[in-house]
């Protein structure tokens, strides 16, 4: 018997072009994988120190301060010093064996081998707890950051020879081949004197870059921020607009479950200037006539839209770490739109706006060209002064 003849309908006929190339597709597709399958996927196991990317890890370390403040030599002081300094080194080799060797860049909190003067003068203070440019502190941590390969950040007392007689509080970041590549001074305190305080030899001595010094690394262009100064916008725009991506943030700040100053300082520095915050916390502060963990926890990390991406509880820990992506921050600020908002300032009237501003007067610390030793008094006689000055201007009522 025969076979009627096949009668294909235009669909059909469409329909089998359709399959014929589908499958002319997969087999090309076939083809591709497998020339692609000489190109390695990513590795899988330990973590490299380097990624592809370029991203890398970061850890806020949450460490405990011991104080000098109860040490009556400078001896014991210094000794004190060592200590901590021995704690820290055992504690970033814990925490890049934990996290892995990706972890590129930690951060210790504010004053982080002293804590902070009380009662003591400032010549004091200055013989017991402050570190030389060149002294054997700063040599101990350069090979913390060189033993560990990881670039190292946090907060300290520091003398220059510059201005004797002074000093200033100093935050830092160290290389891993152990060189300090960012020192910037703490341009507000109630405590301690200020590059302000000593103004226009300052500037001649380091000028405006130095007053608000970047650091350009293969992490990405790293400016510091000194505890409180979080809460002051002006600081952190300084370092922005010369290029800083990330704030390094040593702080030692009351710790609550309420939404502390600081932190609405940090989430809003963020935002406002499209760059990560990392802001380790002290644990705690040993040895000092305050409740020993007054100040312990809530070190955190802030990616560039101002959220948090990790934040620690209480106690000495290093799980305020997280991945930063360094590409996803650099592509996201060279976006247009409304949420770039470091390319929609008008900088040029803002500085119209506030030139010639007469209210904290600088270079008190500075006469006849010549250092002028500060009693504690000095620094409230300052702020009465500027308060008279910003009532007399009616700035304030």
């Amino acid at each position: 018997m025969t076979k009627p003849p096949i009668d294909l309908t235009r669909r059909q006929l469409f329909a089998a072009a359709a399959g014929a190339a589908s499958a002319a597709t997969l087999a090309g597709a076939r083809a591709q994988d497998q020339k692609s399958a000489v190109i390695a996927p990513p590795s899988v196991g330990a973590s490299r120190a380097h990624s592809a990317s370029g991203a890398y890890y970061a850890c806020a370390l949450q460490f405990r301060v011991d104080a000098v403040n109860r040490d009556t030599s400078t001896e014991a002081a210094r000794a004190r010093m060592r200590g901590s300094i021995a704690r820290i080194d055992a504690q970033v080799g814990g925490a890049k064996s934990w996290i892995g060797a990706d972890l590129q860049l930690v951060v210790l909190p504010e004053y982080t081998l002293t804590s902070f003067p009380t009662r003591e003068s400032i010549p004091e203070w200055l013989e017991k707890a402050v570190l030389t440019i060149d002294g054997p502190e700063y040599t101990a941590l350069s090979a913390i950051a060189q033993k560990h390969s990881t670039y190292l950040a946090g907060s300290s007392y520091e003398a220059d020879a510059k201005f004797p007689g002074l000093f200033f509080q100093c935050a830092w970041m160290i290389d891993p081949a152990g060189r300090v590549i960012l020192r910037y001074r703490r341009m507000i305190s109630t405590l301690v004197p200020t590059p302000h305080d000593v103004w226009d030899a300052y500037l001649d001595a380091y000028g405006i870059d130095g007053v608000f010094p970047v650091a350009r690394t293969p992490l990405g262009n790293f400016a510091a921020i000194a505890s409180e100064e979080i809460l002051y916008p002006e600081i952190a725009r300084c370092h922005a607009v010369r290029g800083a991506e990330l704030f390094l943030h040593s702080s030692s700040e009351a710790y609550t479950t309420t939404m502390p100053p600081k932190r609405i300082g940090r989430l809003a520095r963020a935002m406002e200037n499209i760059a990560w915050v990392v802001s380790a916390n002290t644990a705690g502060i040993d040895n000092i006539d305050i409740p020993v963990d007054s100040a312990n926890g809530g070190s955190e990390i802030i990616d560039h839209l101002g959220r948090t991406v990790v934040e620690a509880g209480q106690g000495e820990t290093m799980t305020a770490n997280a991945r930063i992506d360094l590409m996803g921050l650099r592509e996201y600020r060279r976006r247009s739109g409304i949420s770039n908002m470091l390319s929609r300032l008008p900088y040029d009237a803002f500085q119209a706006g506030i030139a010639g501003l007469d209210f904290r007067r600088k270079n008190g610390l500075w006469k006849n060209g010549q250092v002028v030793v500060p009693t504690r008094s000095y620094f409230r006689e300052q702020q009465a002064d500027t308060l008279a000055r910003l009532i007399e201007q009616r700035v304030i009522s």
